[in-house]
């Protein structure tokens, strides 16, 4: 009985675990990883739901297999922040018009494009950086101790070509 119950407990945590990592990778372009974690995905999946429909006589059978539903949700975020896939555009706007900000950034390996723009109250001066997303939070970092009243947008590009990042191995 006891031993049903994990059974069905962990193998939800691990369906909907991989099952992230394959949204993650299709949503990153990598189809043919996405394909072949689907295959694992389906068996996991099919595993866990047979088991829960033999043993349907007992309620928390089912309850468990939502717990275990709701853990791997929380499993597979936790693994996908650790891995960081990808990149983060973060644009920063500052009010110090005159701020070594970009060159700072600069310094610590980070790509910046910036200009003047325009803000409610007079000139701002606007940071365009992308970045791999497992800097963005050493970025972000970065950016408040320069400026702790900047601020700061990130958003997840699809395509970049050409660039800061042409040749580059960050």
């Amino acid at each position: 009985m006891m031993g049903v119950l994990l059974f069905i407990f962990f193998i939800q945590i691990a369906y909907v675990t991989v099952s992230t990592l394959r949204l993650i990778m299709m949503m990153k372009g990598n189809a043919k990883l996405a394909s072949i974690i689907s295959f694992g995905e389906v068996f996991i999946y099919m595993l866990g739901l047979a088991t829960v429909l033999e043993n349907m006589d007992s309620w928390y059978n089912l309850v468990i297999y939502c717990f275990g539903f709701a853990l791997g949700v929380y499993t597979g975020s936790l693994i996908e922040e650790r891995l960081a896939m990808g990149y983060v555009t973060v644009q920063v706007i500052t009010r110090k018009e005159d701020s070594d900000m970009p060159q700072q950034l600069r310094n610590f390996g980070f790509g910046v494009t910036s200009w003047l723009g325009e803000g409610l109250s007079g000139e701002r001066l606007v940071l365009m950086v992308l970045t791999k997303r497992k800097r963005q939070k050493e970025l972000v970092s970065r950016v408040k101790e320069i400026d702790p009243h900047a601020f700061v947008v990130s958003s997840e590009p699809k395509t970049f070509v050409g660039g800061f990042w042409l040749g580059r191995t960050q």
